[in-house]
């Protein structure tokens, strides 16, 4: 019987015991780390493995705007966004370039910092 990994257990439980917030602020860490493994990859010249990363990102950004509550007019805003992501990380991949990798990079490095300020003055509001 193989014997689980506990960093993997610890992963599944804090997803499963996330906030929606959490979980949004996780998804946009988790499009940073493979934006960032993406450049590595392409200054390495490994093209399987800079694809893999960047259709990572690309299904975390994709999640992100399916998700999205139309109701807000701010949604329509973020949904030009990740689908300006989208185009960059496409673009990333199919020309192995970095540039359009660091504009997608640094958009979602500010979303996630917003997300993290949001959930901070919510915090603070909920006191």
């Amino acid at each position: 019987m193989a014997m689980q990994n506990p960093y993997n257990n610890y992963k599944e439980n804090s997803v499963k015991t996330a906030s929606p917030e959490e979980l949004t602020l996780m998804l946009y860490n988790g499009a940073i780390k493979f934006i960032g493994q993406s450049k590595i990859h392409i200054e390495n010249k490994n093209i399987e493995k800079t694809n893999e990363t960047i259709v990572r990102a690309q299904s975390i950004i994709q999640e992100l705007n399916v998700t999205l509550n139309m109701d807000y007019e701010i949604s329509k805003n973020l949904r030009m966004l990740y689908v300006f992501i989208l185009d960059k990380l496409v673009d990333g991949n199919i020309k192995k370039e970095i540039a359009p990798l660091d504009e997608a990079l640094e958009i979602v490095t500010s979303l996630r910092d917003t997300w993290k300020e949001a959930m901070k003055v919510s915090k603070l509001g909920n006191r």
